[in-house]
């Protein structure tokens, strides 16, 4: 078995990722907030995968194994906090909305660590402070997919993860893995805590971000992803995450959202 890496620090840093590029397991002693300034940004622990575009941050709590994978050109900020500091209160990974305020403070305050060496002026530390008061009011959004421990739960979401266009009925997946539709139900909430439908909802949705940071055409990615229309994936895109699919792909994203210098 591979030894997962320990760096006691959790980084506060920009870096670039090329698409399909990855970060292997490792673990900080320190919490870390992850936010891909560009692309999308999949984070894996042992209770699933969380998933960020740009409108998005995850929360990775200290001591937690994560590894992260790049889907599209990956503007990567990392932003470390000390253990004893915890502005969100949550010792579990989590989903984060970043609207436009907290973006340019995550941005300013993962450049200037990036481009000069941390000091003690007041201007970093009002930036700091403003940041940590966002992050604290910043709401949670559920762009998880959790990982299942029982068998046949696992049989069935492995074939959907395999094609997120199955529109097969949970019964017709029970036959196929030899689970009852009530059980496989009950394994759902029980082992997930989401019902059927909102766990292919989020598997639908993760493909989607990552087809969209490939710059896959809408109504492509729709098809594959099984939603009968265009316009019903921009419907539930939108509910999802406040904006159209094509704000999400590259030809749309701000190339200075992470200096290559």
């Amino acid at each position: 078995m591979k030894e997962i890496r320990h760096e006691p620090v959790a980084p506060t840093r920009t870096q670039w990722l090329a698409s399909g590029a990855a970060i292997d397991a490792h673990r900080h002693d320190d919490h870390q907030i992850v936010y891909a300034g560009r692309g999308v940004l999949a984070v894996t622990t042992s209770t699933g995968l969380w998933i960020a575009p740009a409108t998005r941050a995850i929360w990775v709590p200290a001591g937690t194994v994560h590894a992260h994978q790049a889907h599209g050109e990956l503007a990567l900020h990392l932003v470390g906090l000390p253990a004893s500091e915890n502005p969100l209160n949550l010792a579990e990974p989590a989903v984060l909305t970043v609207g436009p305020l907290l973006r340019e403070l995550i941005l300013a305050h993962t450049h200037a660590h990036t481009h000069a060496p941390p000091d003690d002026s007041p201007e970093r530390a009002r930036l700091r402070a403003v940041l940590l008061d966002q992050l604290r009011v910043s709401p949670q959004q559920p762009v998880h997919l959790p990982t299942p421990s029982s068998p046949q739960l696992k049989a069935v979401c492995e074939i959907l993860r395999a094609n997120p266009a199955d529109n097969r009925t949970l019964p017709a997946l029970g036959r196929e893995v030899g689970a009852s539709d009530r059980t496989l139900s009950r394994l759902f909430k029980a082992d997930l805590g989401m019902t059927f439908p909102q766990w292919r909802t989020q598997l639908r949705l993760y493909r989607a971000l990552v087809l969209l940071a490939e710059d896959t055409p809408v109504t492509t990615v729709a098809h594959r992803c099984g939603w009968s229309s265009a316009s019903a994936f921009i419907d539930v895109f939108r509910r999802s995450f406040g904006h159209t699919p094509g704000a999400h792909q590259p030809r749309s994203q701000s190339v200075s959202a992470c200096p290559k210098g």
